[in-house]
């Protein structure tokens, strides 16, 4: 890994570190080294923590961002009812053309 103390990764560097560390993974099993196992399963279990700890911020960064967002948009629904329901026929008229057009 780069930089295990990074806080702000993105999902595609997480991706990327999760490859590496299963490919990793699947040599040392293949032939694991007969000198010092336990130094390479403690490594590995190191580099597996640090991934699991990223993936854990990131997902709480998008749950927060979710949420955010559902309770934006339930304020903005509840400000301008009227217009959020023309908003809505507008775009289930559009979607009801659309999907009428691909059947024919």
């Amino acid at each position: 890994m780069k930089d295990n103390h990074k806080t702000a990764a993105t999902p595609k560097q997480l991706l990327d570190d999760l490859h590496a560390l299963v490919a990793e993974a699947e040599k040392m099993l293949g032939g694991l080294p007969a000198e010092h196992p336990h130094d390479a399963v403690g490594t590995l279990r190191a580099r597996f923590d640090v991934a699991q700890e990223r993936l854990a911020e990131i997902y709480t960064g998008a749950r927060k961002r979710v949420v955010d967002g559902a309770k934006y948009t339930d304020e903005a629904i509840r400000a301008n009812p009227y217009q959020s329901a023309a908003i809505a026929a507008g775009v289930g008229l559009v979607i009801g053309l659309l999907v009428g057009r691909r059947s024919k």
